[in-house]
This record gives structure tokens, sequence and C-alpha cells, in this order.
């Protein structure tokens, strides 16, 4: 028993000191432009009107497509600042969109990267060792100026639509201009 509790810490271990290599490695494989790009700095937390318009973006995209998501806002420092339920979205969307919000803003990636790092398998399965990350496409990371604001998760339709909704939510803060 002791043997295998001292293999299971040891593996946790490793994992966890390979998790940014595993991600790089995966991203580097399907995007190689992009893992070259340094990662954006955290910059001061998105304002409530910020917030506002990208939720009003998120409600409307959700809206017009009839998808019954759950949508949550955080800022650079993962701390709420808005969040919206429509009616009869499943309840599991809730937790669901907030762990994809805070898994972007935690790997200053998108939630969709680490999801495909475990599709790809290798290396990228260490990234199930970690505790409290939600590996589903649907965060997305909020920019101003070059600088991350603050995160987006949506949950509740499909992957692909809930990153369709959190895109269209960040794309409004991007027109703005703020």
């Amino acid at each position: 028993m002791f043997r295998m509790l001292a293999f299971a810490c040891a593996f946790a271990f490793a994992a966890g000191l390979a998790v940014p290599q595993a991600i790089t490695q995966v991203m580097a494989q399907q995007a190689p432009a992009a893992s070259s790009a340094p990662m954006p700095p955290y910059g001061a937390p998105i304002t409530l009107d910020q917030a506002k318009r990208v939720m009003a973006a998120a409600e409307l995209e959700a809206a017009k497509n009839s998808w019954l998501v759950a949508v949550t806002i955080l800022d650079s420092g993962g701390n709420l600042v808005m969040f919206h339920k429509v009616d009869n979205a499943q309840l599991s969307a809730v937790t669901t969109s907030e762990g994809k919000a805070r898994t972007s803003l935690e790997f200053k990636l998108p939630s969709k990267a680490l999801d495909d790092a475990i599709a790809a398998g290798g290396g990228g399965m260490r990234l199930l060792a970690l505790k409290d990350i939600t590996p589903l496409q649907g965060g997305l990371l909020i920019q101003v100026d070059g600088k991350i604001v603050g995160a987006i998760g949506v949950s509740g339709a499909l992957s692909s639509q809930d990153e369709q909704v959190a895109k269209a939510g960040t794309d409004a803060l991007a027109k703005s201009g703020m």
C-alpha cells in the first residue's frame, strides 16, 4: 500500500512539473505561430462597464441561436464580476462556465488548448493529474491593449457553441476599443 501511495505521489509531482511543457508541445504541433508568441501579461481587472458589454454580446449570441447557457466573467485576479444563467439551462453549466473561465485565466490560454492537449494523448494526459481545471472548450481570455483583464466561460450548449458565445463577448469589447 505504501509503495502504491509513493508511486502515485511521484507521478503527480512529475506530472505537475511537466504540464506546461505538455501544453506547449501540443500547441506547437497545432499552431506553430501561436506557440512562439509570448503570453500576454495580466493587466488591471476588467471594469464593470466592460464586463456588461461582454455579457450583453454573449447573451445576444446565445439568444439568437436559442442556446440555454450560463456565462461567467472573471477579472484578471480570478474574481467573479458577472454571471448569467438562461432560464432552464442545465445546472452543471453554472460551475462548468466558471471552471472554463478560470482555466483560461490561470493558463493564459483558451480552455480548448487543454482540451486539445488531453485529446492528443501522450504528455497531454498529464493534465488529468491537475486539480480544479476544466479542460473543455468555451473559456476565452478577455484582453485590452494586449493585457489580460479577465476571462469569460460559457457552458450549456455544445462546446463549439459555448466558444462561439464567448467569442461574441470578447469580440464586442475588442470592437469598442476598450
